[in-house]
């Protein structure tokens, strides 16, 4: 088989590379609304949608999606215009995110665990005027739009209610009593300082024209936010062709047919959950069972009752499933395929789900930038601890960060990305666009900012961080954007933000804080987390504060954080 121009010449990893299947992929040339159009049309009474034991049919999800994007027409959506999408899983935010697609328009994924302080750049740097929302979150985007210019704010904002999407009266179907608050709980829609909220419910009663299709592969679909070391976090640009490609790749190379059901737990909001569970679910027809957050008891009942084969996780999912108490109860031989990523997962748990459960777990890697996979451990013959080979299409290297020399197997160096599912660029950021990307063998080439090395085989290991970093059970932290957030608190002089041993998540956040004198003796650990709680996404927030008289510095007056790291790591924390 001559191997397409896009994946290179001959690579190591191609003598594991699954035989069923080819080096690079051709992906359909249509944008991802027709993704969910073809499903309904192709599939009429499957279940495209599981939650709380409510079922919705593919047309069903078609019928909601084409309302809304004829509301938000309406309201003055056009081609290319950014909508704020800021839910947790749930069905509405799969209808609201192919209406926004369907709209022409643009979405922008938001952590619905950030606050105002974070919203307000979600808000201003898209230059959004429409937001769509979850009613618990919905008075967070509220309170960060009023803090805007008239100018900067929005003009409308969606807001739904998680039992829009099921009966929460239906006793055989109970969610778990500690989400009550959130889930279940009746929040007011609150005031927009500048424009109007509206229910959803009343969004989708309605009979408004749809635009005309105006988008193909070249336009920009999605702009999830990233964060790096310095500053605010950035867009990443990606057209319909990047996901659509990852979305058939996905599914190609998990051997997923309509028959797939999957477990769909991981965040919808991050790329992961996005691209390769729902876009590449949608793109075969398979049903996703549904959950807005991690529990383990309703994961193993609702794997057990809906027959999940397919579920892809972050391996702390898999512990804390095995350490459930009820674990004999569940019945998982429906599954076939299970893997993730975010973080390592150990050898002694893979080796569990091999030996009990004929399962090898498939570990993978990728960014924000890369529309969720740019590495994958092949299913067939899966290393423990290794990201994998370079995905379909996907061109990898490892360099010298130095001099960018491409480096011989088992040498340290740079991971860098090259294919179809790399992003265009960051949003109105032209100068972290070039520093992002370089030359090589005549291609453009995404750094990752990942230290790695590839066997001789052509797998590839990650062995350190060119960026600072710090993960969290597979949610990245970057210490930058958590102490600029600190230094607004008033006693907060100086802060470093480092990670710290954790034993199930890894890695934790850790801050060393240097308090102004005036507030010396006033202020404890516990008011500085509490605070940080109360102004930052809680996986950002430091489960650990220490007050320090000074931090250290260098000649040029930096802070050396690494000499806070080292500390750290020596006193085995």
């Amino acid at each position: 088989m001559s191997v397409p121009a896009t994946a290179g010449p001959q690579r190591p990893h191609h003598a594991v590379w699954p035989k069923r299947l080819p080096h690079s992929l051709t992906p359909p040339q249509t944008s991802l609304w027709e993704n969910l159009a073809i499903s309904a049309r192709r599939y009429p009474n499957k279940p495209g949608v599981v939650f709380f034991g409510r079922t919705y049919t593919y047309p069903e999800l078609v019928g909601m999606a084409e309302r809304l994007a004829a509301r938000l027409h309406a309201m003055g959506v056009r081609k290319g215009d950014r909508v704020v999408l800021d839910m947790q899983n749930c069905p509405q935010l799969i209808v609201a995110h192919f209406a926004i697609l369907r709209a022409n328009a643009v979405v922008v994924p938001v952590n619905p665990m950030n606050r105002a302080e974070e919203l307000k750049h979600y808000i201003l740097d898209p230059d959004a005027k429409v937001a769509i929302a979850t009613a618990d979150v919905a008075g967070e985007i509220a309170k960060a739009d009023a803090q805007l210019e008239p100018r900067q704010r929005l003009e409308h904002l969606i807001v739904t209610r998680y039992t829009d999407a099921f009966d929460a009266t239906d006793s055989a179907n109970v969610p778990p009593a500690a989400w009550n608050d959130w889930l279940l709980a009746r929040h007011p829609l609150p005031q927009l300082a500048g424009g109007s909220v509206m229910d959803w419910n009343d969004a989708l009663a309605n009979d408004l024209p749809l635009p005309v299709p105006a988008v193909g592969p070249e336009d920009l679909a999605v702009l999830p936010y990233t964060s790096g070391t310095t500053g605010l976090p950035k867009g990443c640009m990606h057209p319909h062709r990047s996901l659509m490609h990852n979305a058939a790749a996905s599914a190609a190379w998990g051997n997923a047919t309509a028959e797939n059901v999957t477990l769909l737990v991981v965040p919808m909001f991050h790329i992961t959950g996005m691209v390769s569970v729902m876009h590449s679910s949608v793109y075969v027809g398979a049903t996703i069972v549904l959950m807005p957050r991690w529990d383990r008891e309703l994961a193993g009942r609702l794997i057990s009752r809906w027959k999940v084969t397919t579920w892809t996780n972050i391996p702390t999912m898999v512990i804390d499933l095995l350490g459930s108490p009820n674990f004999d109860h569940y019945d998982l031989s429906s599954l076939v395929h299970i893997g993730g990523g975010g973080a390592a997962m150990p050898q002694a748990v893979a080796q569990r789900l091999l030996e009990q459960f004929g399962l090898r777990y498939v570990e993978g890697y990728g960014l924000t930038e890369t529309a969720a996979p740019s590495h994958t451990n092949p299913p067939d013959a899966p290393k423990q601890q290794c990201l994998g080979v370079p995905f379909l299409s996907c061109d990898a290297r490892v360099v010298d960060p130095e001099t960018l020399r491409e480096l011989a197997p088992g040498e340290q160096g740079e991971i860098i990305v090259h294919g179809p599912m790399v992003f265009n660029g960051y949003w109105k950021r032209p100068d972290a666009t070039a520093a992002a990307f370089i030359e090589l063998d005549g291609k453009r080439f995404f750094r990752t900012g990942d230290l790695g090395r590839m066997d001789e085989q052509g797998y590839f290991f990650l062995t350190d961080r060119l960026k600072r970093m710090i993960n969290a059970s597979g949610f990245k932290v970057w210490p930058a954007e958590v102490e600029a957030l600190m230094f607004r608190h008033p006693a907060i002089q100086e802060a470093c933000v480092i990670s710290a041993r954790d034993e199930y998540r890894g890695e934790t956040v850790k801050a060393v804080v240097v308090l102004r004198a005036s507030h010396k003796g006033q202020v404890s650990e516990q008011d500085i987390i509490d605070w940080c709680r109360a102004n930052m996404a809680v996986y950002k927030v430091p489960r650990i504060v220490q007050f320090a008289d000074a931090l250290p510095r260098s000649g040029s007056g930096k802070v050396m954080w690494r000499t806070l790291q080292e500390a750290e790591a020596r006193s085995g924390g």
